[in-house]
């Protein structure tokens, strides 16, 4: 099924083509409205000034002289094409008609963000150490998914990002699609649109020397979507693993939830049935049903550099 999603945008306003409307004449200032039309009043005629000898025809041999030969107007680059506004000009407009490049924020030079590899093993008995990795949890509703990863980030030693395609997804204000509404294209779409947006900064942080952990509720029966789409949007390096307490422990933490956030006891049933198919995937798997915040992250810390020194075939 194609989806609109990340089709191309239209093609940019060429130099000198601004916004419908917008003219170029009305740039350039004339005479004012009820002006009477004729040529330019003549200078009043006088005296030469003191001191210079009046005009007369040149010496013999010497050219006569004249106002020096009017060079053509040298027209000032806009920085984004186009004629520059009224006032546009001076040094500063000389340095801004250079174009910025696309791999620079300010004057910090970025490195491109690539496929993510698999990272190098950390020494031994230090889980993850200083490794520079990315994290995929996944879990369903009322895991905790969020708030671990949000806890193994912050508590690390070394810069590490947490993104979380539940909050990039309401990123979206206006039309947005809530699957609890009714799952649908328009809701397919923004899922997609959201965990390739991830991809993206995922792989950057990555890329920039900033480990980072994503979350989402992966299911096991839509590889193609789940765990294949998040390999494609970020690389073979992402290291998965499954948050999955008892379906109680998941009821109570939904309960404590509110707003889009909060599912029926029934949907999150069934969410946490099609989660026990990751079972004998693989993937390793945390039951943290009896685990706090602080004990599920230094458990999954654990997995992750197990996961690192033996990467699981997913």
């Amino acid at each position: 099924m194609q989806h609109a999603v990340g089709a191309p945008l239209p093609p940019p306003h060429g130099p000198g083509h601004g916004p419908a409307g917008w003219t170029h004449s009305a740039q350039h200032l004339g005479p004012p409205p009820g002006a009477p039309a004729g040529p330019p009043p003549a200078a009043p005629a006088g005296p030469p000034p003191q001191g210079r000898p009046p005009a007369g025809p040149p010496p013999a041999g010497r050219p006569p002289a004249g106002p020096p030969p009017a060079e053509p107007p040298h027209p000032q680059s806009h920085p984004h094409g186009g004629h520059p506004a009224p006032g546009w000009s001076g040094p500063a407009s000389q340095h801004a008609s250079a174009p910025a490049s696309r791999d620079t924020t300010g004057h910090i030079q970025l490195p491109p963000g690539g496929p993510v590899p698999i990272p190098a093993p950390p020494p031994a008995d230090s889980g993850t150490g200083v490794t520079t990795l990315a994290v995929l949890l996944i879990g369903p509703a009322g895991a905790g998914k969020t708030t671990v990863a949000r806890h193994w980030a912050t508590s690390r030693r070394v810069p590490t990002a947490h993104i979380s395609l539940d909050d990039v997804r309401e990123w979206v204000c206006s039309g947005f699609a809530d699957p609890q509404s009714g799952w649908n294209d328009h809701s397919e779409a923004q899922y997609r649109l959201a965990r390739r947006t991830c991809g993206f900064a995922a792989r950057n942080f990555l890329a920039n020397g900033i480990s980072c952990i994503l979350d989402d509720a992966v299911f096991p029966d839509r590889p193609v979507v789940g765990l294949g789409g998040w390999k494609r949007h970020v690389g073979p390096g992402l290291l998965p693993v499954v948050l999955l307490p008892g379906l109680e422990i998941v009821l109570e933490r939904n309960a404590e939830r509110s707003g889009n956030r909060r599912l029926s006891d029934e949907e999150v049933a069934s969410i946490h049935g099609r989660m026990a198919g990751w079972y004998g995937s693989g993937l390793p798997i945390i039951d943290n049903s009896k685990y706090d915040v602080e004990t599920t992250a230094r458990v999954l810390d654990d997995v992750l550099a197990r996961s690192i020194a033996s990467p699981p075939n997913w």
